[in-house]
Protein backbone atom coordinates (compact mmCIF):
# COMPACT_ATOMS: atom_id res chain seq x y z
CA UNK A 1 0.00 0.00 0.00
CA UNK A 2 1.53 3.11 -1.50
CA UNK A 3 -0.03 6.97 -1.00
CA UNK A 4 -1.18 7.94 -4.35
CA UNK A 5 -2.65 11.18 -3.75
CA UNK A 6 -2.42 14.52 -1.38
CA UNK A 7 -5.52 16.70 -1.70
CA UNK A 8 -6.57 20.00 0.08
CA UNK A 9 -10.14 21.25 0.50
CA UNK A 10 -11.17 24.84 1.69
CA UNK A 11 -15.09 24.45 2.15
CA UNK A 12 -15.34 27.74 4.51
CA UNK A 13 -14.00 30.08 6.65
CA UNK A 14 -11.27 28.18 9.60
CA UNK A 15 -11.70 25.35 7.62
CA UNK A 16 -8.69 23.86 5.74
CA UNK A 17 -8.73 19.76 5.16
CA UNK A 18 -6.21 17.31 4.00
CA UNK A 19 -7.20 14.26 1.93
CA UNK A 20 -4.49 11.53 1.59
CA UNK A 21 -5.52 8.63 -0.92
CA UNK A 22 -3.62 5.32 -0.95
CA UNK A 23 -3.11 2.93 -4.64
CA UNK A 24 -5.87 0.72 -2.88
CA UNK A 25 -8.59 3.18 -2.16
CA UNK A 26 -8.39 4.20 1.28
CA UNK A 27 -9.14 7.69 2.23
CA UNK A 28 -7.80 9.51 4.81
CA UNK A 29 -9.20 13.05 6.52
CA UNK A 30 -6.96 15.21 8.67
CA UNK A 31 -7.47 19.44 9.75
CA UNK A 32 -5.06 21.22 9.27
CA UNK A 33 -6.41 24.87 9.74
CA UNK A 34 -4.27 27.99 10.74
CA UNK A 35 -5.89 30.71 11.65
CA UNK A 36 -4.96 33.95 9.70
CA UNK A 37 -2.39 31.98 7.44
CA UNK A 38 -4.59 29.89 5.30
CA UNK A 39 -2.47 30.18 2.21
CA UNK A 40 0.87 29.94 3.91
CA UNK A 41 -0.74 26.61 5.94
CA UNK A 42 -1.75 25.15 2.64
CA UNK A 43 1.35 25.84 0.73
CA UNK A 44 3.44 23.76 4.23
CA UNK A 45 0.62 20.92 3.10
CA UNK A 46 1.77 20.67 -0.13
CA UNK A 47 5.14 20.31 0.47
CA UNK A 48 4.87 17.49 2.57
CA UNK A 49 2.36 16.02 -0.07
CA UNK A 50 5.19 16.01 -2.21
CA UNK A 51 7.56 13.99 0.30
CA UNK A 52 4.77 11.71 0.73
CA UNK A 53 3.42 10.31 -2.83
CA UNK A 54 4.54 6.94 -3.23
CA UNK A 55 5.47 6.25 0.40
CA UNK A 56 3.80 3.67 3.10
CA UNK A 57 1.26 5.10 4.76
CA UNK A 58 1.48 3.06 8.05
CA UNK A 59 5.15 4.48 8.75
CA UNK A 60 3.30 7.27 10.72
CA UNK A 61 5.91 7.91 13.03
CA UNK A 62 9.02 7.55 10.32
CA UNK A 63 6.93 10.24 8.34
CA UNK A 64 5.91 12.76 11.31
CA UNK A 65 9.90 12.56 12.45
CA UNK A 66 10.89 13.34 8.71
CA UNK A 67 8.90 16.45 8.39
CA UNK A 68 10.06 18.03 11.39
CA UNK A 69 13.53 17.09 11.36
CA UNK A 70 14.64 17.08 7.72
CA UNK A 71 13.59 20.97 7.34
CA UNK A 72 16.61 22.27 9.51
CA UNK A 73 14.63 24.82 10.87
CA UNK A 74 12.32 22.91 13.04
CA UNK A 75 8.51 23.72 14.72
CA UNK A 76 6.69 26.75 13.92
CA UNK A 77 2.41 27.38 13.53
CA UNK A 78 3.07 26.99 9.71
CA UNK A 79 5.20 23.76 9.74
CA UNK A 80 3.39 21.95 12.85
CA UNK A 81 0.26 22.95 11.70
CA UNK A 82 0.53 21.33 7.97
CA UNK A 83 2.18 18.27 9.99
CA UNK A 84 -0.58 17.87 12.31
CA UNK A 85 -3.17 17.85 9.45
CA UNK A 86 -1.11 14.84 7.64
CA UNK A 87 -0.67 13.13 10.75
CA UNK A 88 -4.09 12.98 11.78
CA UNK A 89 -4.96 11.60 8.14
CA UNK A 90 -2.11 9.02 7.83
CA UNK A 91 -4.02 7.88 11.34
CA UNK A 92 -7.29 7.78 9.84
CA UNK A 93 -6.10 5.35 7.03
CA UNK A 94 -4.35 3.30 9.18
CA UNK A 95 -7.44 2.98 11.74
CA UNK A 96 -9.15 1.96 8.37
CA UNK A 97 -6.68 -0.60 7.07
CA UNK A 98 -6.68 -2.37 10.54
CA UNK A 99 -10.31 -2.02 10.87
CA UNK A 100 -10.75 -0.08 14.29
CA UNK A 101 -11.16 3.25 15.99
CA UNK A 102 -6.92 5.05 16.10
CA UNK A 103 -7.06 4.74 19.69
CA UNK A 104 -7.97 0.64 19.68
CA UNK A 105 -4.15 1.58 17.71
CA UNK A 106 -2.99 3.48 20.73
CA UNK A 107 -3.47 0.72 23.61
CA UNK A 108 -7.05 0.99 23.70
CA UNK A 109 -9.81 2.96 25.90
CA UNK A 110 -9.29 4.47 28.76
CA UNK A 111 -13.08 5.41 29.45
CA UNK A 112 -16.55 4.71 27.90
CA UNK A 113 -17.77 8.06 26.40
CA UNK A 114 -15.77 11.87 26.13
CA UNK A 115 -16.75 14.46 28.21
CA UNK A 116 -16.96 18.15 26.75
CA UNK A 117 -17.83 21.58 27.36
CA UNK A 118 -20.04 24.25 25.15
CA UNK A 119 -18.85 27.85 24.29
CA UNK A 120 -21.40 30.10 26.47
CA UNK A 121 -21.58 33.05 28.45
CA UNK A 122 -22.92 36.54 29.55
CA UNK A 123 -21.30 38.97 27.37
CA UNK A 124 -23.50 41.91 28.22
CA UNK A 125 -25.67 43.00 31.10
CA UNK A 126 -28.32 44.67 28.99
CA UNK A 127 -31.78 43.23 28.83
CA UNK A 128 -30.73 42.13 24.88
CA UNK A 129 -27.35 40.51 25.50
CA UNK A 130 -29.02 38.88 28.97
CA UNK A 131 -32.07 37.25 26.88
CA UNK A 132 -29.53 36.16 23.89
CA UNK A 133 -27.44 34.58 26.84
CA UNK A 134 -30.25 32.45 28.17
CA UNK A 135 -31.95 31.80 25.26
CA UNK A 136 -28.24 29.90 24.32
CA UNK A 137 -28.23 28.30 27.66
CA UNK A 138 -31.60 26.54 27.22
CA UNK A 139 -30.38 25.49 23.65
CA UNK A 140 -27.28 23.67 24.64
CA UNK A 141 -28.90 22.28 28.10
CA UNK A 142 -31.93 20.53 26.18
CA UNK A 143 -29.96 19.71 23.17
CA UNK A 144 -26.90 18.58 25.05
CA UNK A 145 -27.41 18.58 29.14
CA UNK A 146 -23.98 19.97 29.47
CA UNK A 147 -22.34 20.09 32.73
CA UNK A 148 -19.24 22.50 31.93
CA UNK A 149 -19.30 25.94 29.55
CA UNK A 150 -16.67 28.16 28.81
CA UNK A 151 -16.97 32.27 28.48
CA UNK A 152 -14.31 35.05 28.33
CA UNK A 153 -14.17 38.78 28.89
CA UNK A 154 -15.37 40.70 26.12
CA UNK A 155 -13.11 42.69 24.02
CA UNK A 156 -9.88 44.37 24.15
CA UNK A 157 -8.05 44.73 27.18
CA UNK A 158 -5.18 46.74 28.19
CA UNK A 159 -2.33 46.33 30.77
CA UNK A 160 -4.80 47.55 32.96
CA UNK A 161 -8.67 48.53 32.83
CA UNK A 162 -11.12 51.04 35.12
CA UNK A 163 -12.62 49.69 37.84
CA UNK A 164 -16.01 49.95 36.12
CA UNK A 165 -14.41 47.32 33.28
CA UNK A 166 -13.47 44.60 35.56
CA UNK A 167 -16.55 44.92 37.56
CA UNK A 168 -18.65 44.38 34.49
CA UNK A 169 -17.04 41.10 33.76
CA UNK A 170 -17.52 39.99 37.47
CA UNK A 171 -20.95 40.52 37.56
CA UNK A 172 -21.03 38.52 34.50
CA UNK A 173 -19.09 35.58 36.19
CA UNK A 174 -21.34 35.85 39.02
CA UNK A 175 -24.75 36.01 37.00
CA UNK A 176 -23.47 32.95 34.88
CA UNK A 177 -22.98 30.55 38.40
CA UNK A 178 -26.37 32.00 39.83
CA UNK A 179 -28.25 30.65 36.43
CA UNK A 180 -26.70 27.26 36.05
CA UNK A 181 -26.19 26.62 39.81
CA UNK A 182 -23.17 24.50 41.48
CA UNK A 183 -23.44 21.58 39.68
CA UNK A 184 -22.27 22.80 36.28
CA UNK A 185 -18.48 24.12 35.92
CA UNK A 186 -18.01 27.29 34.33
CA UNK A 187 -14.66 28.45 32.87
CA UNK A 188 -13.43 31.50 31.61
CA UNK A 189 -11.10 31.97 28.83
CA UNK A 190 -8.86 35.42 29.20
CA UNK A 191 -7.31 34.95 25.51
CA UNK A 192 -3.73 36.13 26.66
CA UNK A 193 -4.86 39.60 26.75
CA UNK A 194 -4.06 40.19 30.18
CA UNK A 195 -0.52 41.31 31.96
CA UNK A 196 0.28 39.23 35.12
CA UNK A 197 -1.30 41.88 37.50
CA UNK A 198 -4.51 42.47 36.23
CA UNK A 199 -4.85 38.85 35.44
CA UNK A 200 -3.90 38.38 39.23
CA UNK A 201 -6.43 41.23 39.85
CA UNK A 202 -9.22 39.87 38.17
CA UNK A 203 -9.09 36.08 39.19
CA UNK A 204 -9.13 37.18 42.54
CA UNK A 205 -12.12 38.68 42.01
CA UNK A 206 -14.12 35.98 40.83
CA UNK A 207 -12.84 33.40 43.42
CA UNK A 208 -15.87 33.65 45.34
CA UNK A 209 -17.54 31.72 42.07
CA UNK A 210 -15.51 28.87 41.77
CA UNK A 211 -14.22 28.20 38.03
CA UNK A 212 -13.26 25.54 36.79
CA UNK A 213 -10.25 26.97 35.53
CA UNK A 214 -9.09 30.67 33.37
CA UNK A 215 -7.51 30.16 29.89
CA UNK A 216 -4.31 31.86 29.28
CA UNK A 217 -4.58 34.55 31.41
CA UNK A 218 -1.10 35.82 30.05
CA UNK A 219 0.52 35.03 26.58
CA UNK A 220 1.69 31.37 26.94
CA UNK A 221 5.27 32.35 25.38
CA UNK A 222 6.93 33.20 28.90
CA UNK A 223 6.29 30.33 31.55
CA UNK A 224 7.49 32.03 34.56
CA UNK A 225 4.79 35.04 33.94
CA UNK A 226 2.16 31.98 34.15
CA UNK A 227 4.03 30.30 37.26
CA UNK A 228 3.30 33.96 38.40
CA UNK A 229 -0.04 34.12 38.06
CA UNK A 230 -0.90 30.63 39.33
CA UNK A 231 1.04 30.91 42.20
CA UNK A 232 -1.60 33.37 43.23
CA UNK A 233 -5.00 32.13 42.07
CA UNK A 234 -6.36 29.41 44.23
CA UNK A 235 -8.04 27.40 40.95
CA UNK A 236 -6.43 26.02 38.07
CA UNK A 237 -4.84 27.73 35.80
CA UNK A 238 -4.54 26.35 31.66
CA UNK A 239 -2.84 27.56 28.97
CA UNK A 240 -1.15 25.69 25.53
CA UNK A 241 -3.64 26.02 22.53
CA UNK A 242 -0.75 28.20 20.77
CA UNK A 243 2.39 25.60 22.15
CA UNK A 244 3.75 23.60 19.67
CA UNK A 245 5.34 20.05 20.11
CA UNK A 246 6.25 18.62 23.51
CA UNK A 247 9.61 20.80 23.61
CA UNK A 248 7.39 23.75 24.04
CA UNK A 249 5.04 22.30 26.74
CA UNK A 250 8.50 20.96 28.82
CA UNK A 251 9.12 24.65 30.60
CA UNK A 252 5.28 24.55 31.93
CA UNK A 253 5.82 20.78 33.30
CA UNK A 254 9.07 22.05 34.67
CA UNK A 255 8.15 24.82 36.66
CA UNK A 256 4.53 23.43 37.68
CA UNK A 257 3.08 26.90 36.12
CA UNK A 258 0.20 25.06 35.04
CA UNK A 259 -2.64 22.84 36.24
CA UNK A 260 -4.21 21.75 33.10
CA UNK A 261 -3.03 22.08 29.37
CA UNK A 262 -4.31 22.43 25.94
CA UNK A 263 -2.65 21.15 23.11
CA UNK A 264 -4.50 21.28 19.95
CA UNK A 265 -4.12 18.79 17.44
CA UNK A 266 -4.28 20.73 14.22
CA UNK A 267 -1.22 22.67 15.70
CA UNK A 268 0.64 20.67 18.31
CA UNK A 269 1.75 17.86 15.52
CA UNK A 270 -1.37 15.93 15.29
CA UNK A 271 -2.83 12.75 17.42
CA UNK A 272 0.60 11.77 17.30
CA UNK A 273 2.07 14.19 19.22
CA UNK A 274 -0.77 15.06 21.05
CA UNK A 275 -0.90 11.95 22.72
CA UNK A 276 2.75 12.30 23.36
CA UNK A 277 2.32 15.74 25.31
CA UNK A 278 -0.53 13.99 27.54
CA UNK A 279 1.95 11.33 28.51
CA UNK A 280 4.68 14.11 29.58
CA UNK A 281 2.36 15.74 31.61
CA UNK A 282 1.10 12.57 33.22
CA UNK A 283 4.23 12.75 35.92
CA UNK A 284 3.27 16.07 36.68
CA UNK A 285 -0.25 15.65 37.71
CA UNK A 286 -1.22 17.75 34.93
CA UNK A 287 -4.27 17.03 33.11
CA UNK A 288 -5.20 17.29 29.18
CA UNK A 289 -8.21 19.57 27.94
CA UNK A 290 -6.97 19.39 24.46
CA UNK A 291 -8.46 23.10 22.20
CA UNK A 292 -10.54 22.33 19.66
CA UNK A 293 -12.21 25.50 17.96
CA UNK A 294 -12.44 24.61 14.36
CA UNK A 295 -14.46 21.93 12.49
CA UNK A 296 -15.09 18.16 12.53
CA UNK A 297 -12.35 16.30 11.41
CA UNK A 298 -9.92 17.52 14.30
CA UNK A 299 -12.45 17.69 16.86
CA UNK A 300 -12.69 13.94 15.59
CA UNK A 301 -9.04 13.60 15.48
CA UNK A 302 -8.97 14.82 19.54
CA UNK A 303 -11.67 12.17 20.52
CA UNK A 304 -9.06 9.75 19.51
CA UNK A 305 -6.39 11.14 22.24
CA UNK A 306 -9.10 11.76 24.56
CA UNK A 307 -10.39 7.82 24.39
CA UNK A 308 -6.55 6.51 25.38
CA UNK A 309 -5.17 8.61 27.60
CA UNK A 310 -5.06 8.60 31.45
CA UNK A 311 -4.86 12.17 32.28
CA UNK A 312 -7.41 13.26 30.17
CA UNK A 313 -10.48 15.98 31.76
CA UNK A 314 -12.84 17.23 29.16
CA UNK A 315 -12.54 18.11 25.73
CA UNK A 316 -13.45 21.88 24.02
CA UNK A 317 -16.32 21.62 22.05
CA UNK A 318 -17.53 24.77 19.22
CA UNK A 319 -20.87 24.79 17.53
CA UNK A 320 -18.77 23.12 14.33
CA UNK A 321 -17.02 20.80 15.80
CA UNK A 322 -20.06 18.17 15.66
CA UNK A 323 -20.27 18.76 11.83
CA UNK A 324 -24.20 19.34 11.49
CA UNK A 325 -24.32 19.64 7.39
CA UNK A 326 -20.65 18.31 7.23
CA UNK A 327 -20.55 14.40 8.40
CA UNK A 328 -22.86 12.00 7.26
CA UNK A 329 -23.45 11.13 10.82
CA UNK A 330 -22.75 14.00 13.06
CA UNK A 331 -21.68 13.95 16.55
CA UNK A 332 -24.05 13.94 19.24
CA UNK A 333 -24.32 15.04 22.81
CA UNK A 334 -25.79 13.93 25.63
CA UNK A 335 -25.48 14.19 29.45
CA UNK A 336 -22.58 16.29 28.79
CA UNK A 337 -20.87 13.49 26.79
CA UNK A 338 -20.23 12.14 23.26
CA UNK A 339 -20.00 8.25 23.15
CA UNK A 340 -16.93 6.91 21.97
CA UNK A 341 -16.03 6.65 18.57
CA UNK A 342 -16.47 2.89 17.12
CA UNK A 343 -15.71 3.11 13.22
CA UNK A 344 -12.08 2.84 12.36
CA UNK A 345 -10.19 5.29 12.12
CA UNK A 346 -11.28 8.67 13.33
CA UNK A 347 -14.59 7.79 13.24
CA UNK A 348 -16.42 9.93 10.62
CA UNK A 349 -17.56 10.30 7.14
CA UNK A 350 -17.44 13.17 5.34
CA UNK A 351 -20.06 14.83 3.10
CA UNK A 352 -17.59 14.89 0.20
CA UNK A 353 -20.04 17.12 -1.78
CA UNK A 354 -20.17 19.56 0.71
CA UNK A 355 -16.25 19.79 1.44
CA UNK A 356 -15.76 20.04 -2.74
CA UNK A 357 -18.03 23.27 -2.44
CA UNK A 358 -14.36 25.02 -2.07
CA UNK A 359 -14.32 28.60 -1.40
CA UNK A 360 -12.35 30.65 -4.40
CA UNK A 361 -10.48 33.07 -1.90
CA UNK A 362 -9.42 33.56 1.36
CA UNK A 363 -11.26 36.07 3.30
CA UNK A 364 -9.94 37.38 6.38
CA UNK A 365 -11.19 35.33 9.34
CA UNK A 366 -10.96 35.16 12.55
CA UNK A 367 -7.29 35.46 13.57
CA UNK A 368 -6.08 37.72 10.60
CA UNK A 369 -7.94 40.45 11.33
CA UNK A 370 -6.79 43.90 12.58
CA UNK A 371 -7.25 44.60 16.32
CA UNK A 372 -6.53 48.29 17.60
CA UNK A 373 -6.90 50.02 20.77
CA UNK A 374 -8.60 53.59 20.84
CA UNK A 375 -4.85 55.34 20.72
CA UNK A 376 -3.96 53.33 17.33
CA UNK A 377 -2.18 50.51 18.95
CA UNK A 378 -2.22 47.07 18.12
CA UNK A 379 -4.37 44.92 20.89
CA UNK A 380 -4.76 41.12 20.89
CA UNK A 381 -7.78 39.52 19.57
Amino acid sequence: MKIAKVEQFYPGPRARLVKITTDNGLVGWGESTLEGKARSGMAAVAEIGDYLIGKDPLRIEHHWQHVYRSAFFRGGAILMSALSGVDQALWDIAGKHFDAPVYQLLGGATRDRIRVYAHWGIRGLDDESLARSRQRLDMLMKKGGYHAFKAGPAGKWRAHEPPSRIDQFVRAAYMMREWVGPDVELAFDFHAKMTPSLAVEVCQEIRGMRPMFVEEPVPQENAEAMKLVSSQVTFPIATGERLLTRWEFRRLFELGAVALIQPDVAHAGGISETRRIANMAEPYYVHIMPHCAIGPVAFSACMQVDACVPNFLIQEQVDAGLGEGWLKEPWVVKDGHVDLPTKPGLGIELDEAVVQRELKEYPEELGGEHFYENDGSVADW
